[in-house]
């Protein structure tokens, strides 16, 4: 994600307190339902286990797909779903949660039996199957729902989640939260998944997705899009938008599929910039390694909102979104896409590498980022403010301060400190590694110490464990003194 410019703050997250949800027996228990026993099933509550966000996600299963089907009509703002979500049990469960916020469920089914079902919360849904499910056996959970989407309001980025778009369609994009505005999920960035999206919309209106198009259908008015991404992604990750595009293919240069859709209003502006993003790939590549995903493109949308995001294969750009930013969500399709975060504490994982991909575009256009770090420390020095984030573990609702200007600063001194050669292969090999999962940061510090043979503990504790200016040897590394 890159934020608007004055819009890099505090991202304050209200959240729903607790870790686990106390059962009670819903209202609309199925005649005839089969009694679980709690001997021979465990109840997998709220929460995955990131400490900041104790009750996002949900344990005892790990989802391989999602396969949606939703019809959203724009004009009554009114969105209907059906969510065939397939896991495999980490546990023997009796119940299990889902996450959904603002959207009401009319009927589930697990293993195509109907399963007993209760919203609780701010966003659980919790589910009592038929039968238990065993540990490590697959299940498909098929959820029923719908009602008119809500979005979530943030002090510093704005709304996001489900937006309705000044040019009269609709599209999800924010994070950490965001999937649960439009379709059950385990929200978290810890459980990966493939996509499936049939996306039914009036004839006349585009849907875009994440990855894959397939076959358009028409049936009384109504037009289907399909669209399917293979490449696991977490679920901030997802995205619709729907309106009426002016829809640009194209390939790269390996054959690689790219679509381009421009909201009303926005292709004059936004084309030219957007026809530089296969050179962007190109480039990032020789810094990163192979693109890690198997289609490209964009959505622009008219609307003002405080951010870009990565969604994955196909990015949600604002309207004064630009190169740099384009540059910056493509740099997340390895650093936050392909190789996600674990918990939100590791959010510089994401943020200040794509950041950093904009000194090294620029790097590329001739700027010399040496003298510009050294100009940086230098207008800096004095400005407590600007060193106080912490880059790791800073504190719940903190996660966006100092990753797109401290973070990219740090980058750059982690660069100089290691060497060119270290650092960027180091880069290409911490992407292979992890490709399509999950990583930590300080596995990244453990990776990069192990690359550059180097004692790097007294740097990142420096740069990015410590509030405050780092020490000089760390601030000015020999690599970047005069």
């Amino acid at each position: 994600m890159k934020a608007r410019p004055y819009l890099i703050a505090l991202v304050l997250i209200v959240l729903v307190a607790g870790l686990l949800v106390v059962f009670r027996t819903p209202s609309n228990d199925p005649a005839k339902q089969q009694e679980t026993s709690p001997e021979a099933a465990v109840e997998a509550g709220a929460g995955a286990g990131d400490p900041y966000y104790p009750t996002d996600g949900n344990s005892g299963y790990d989802v391989t797909l999602y396969d949606l089907a939703i019809t959203y009509d724009p004009g009554a703002k009114q969105l209907d779903g059906v969510a065939s979500v397939t896991a495999t049990a980490t546990s023997d469960l009796s119940r299990f949660n889902l996450d959904l916020k603002g959207l009401k469920v009319s009927e589930v089914k697990v293993g195509g039996q109907p399963a007993r079902f209760a919203q609780e919360g701010d966003h659980e849904l919790v589910i009592t199957p038929a039968a238990p499910l065993a540990k490590g056996k697959p299940f498909t959970a098929v959820v029923t729902y719908g009602g008119k989407p809500t979005t979530i309001d943030d002090a510093s980025l704005g709304r996001s989640g489900w937006q309705v778009s000044s040019t009269g369609g609709a599209f999800a994009a924010g994070q950490p939260h965001s999937a649960t505005t439009w379709f059950p999920a385990n929200d978290t960035p810890r459980d990966k998944s493939a996509l499936k999206i049939a996306a039914r919309v009036p004839d006349g209106w585009t849907a875009i997705s994440n990855g894959l198009e397939g076959p358009v259908t028409r049936d009384g008015g109504w037009t289907t899009f399909n669209w399917s991404e293979e490449t696991p992604l977490a679920t901030y990750l997802a995205t619709v938008a729907i309106d009426k595009f002016e829809v640009v293919r194209s390939r790269l240069p390996n054959g690689t599929p790219v679509l381009d859709a421009y909201a009303p209003g926005t292709s004059a502006a936004k084309k030219p910039i957007q026809a530089q993003g296969p050179e962007v790939l190109a480039y990032l590549e020789t810094k990163f390694g192979p693109y890690p995903q198997r289609a490209a493109g964009s959505i622009w949308v008219a609307d003002q909102i405080g951010f870009s995001l990565e969604t994955q294969t196909r990015p949600i750009y604002a309207a004064w979104a630009d190169l740099e930013t384009v540059v910056h969500e493509n740099a997340h399709q390895w650093f936050g896409d392909s190789v996600s975060i674990r918990s939100w504490a590791d959010i510089c994982l994401n943020e200040c590498l794509a950041s950093y991909a904009q000194w090294l575009w620029l790097e590329k256009e001739g700027t010399d980022l040496d003298q510009r770090y050294r100009e940086g420390v230098e207008q800096r020095r004095e400005r407590s403010s600007f060193w106080a984030p912490k880059l790791y573990d800073m504190g719940k609702g903190n996660e966006f301060r100092g990753v797109y200007d401290k973070g990219l600063m740090g980058m750059h001194a982690l660069r100089k400190t290691v060497g060119d050669d270290v650092f960027f292969k180091a880069l290409q090999s911490w992407t292979a590694e992890h490709r399509d999962g999950n990583a930590t940061w300080p596995e990244f510090e453990e990776h990069f110490k192990q690359a550059s043979g180097k004692p790097l503990d007294g740097f990142f504790k420096a740069w990015f464990r410590d509030s405050g200016i780092p020490d000089d040897q760390y601030l000015l590394p020999v690599g970047v003194r005069r």
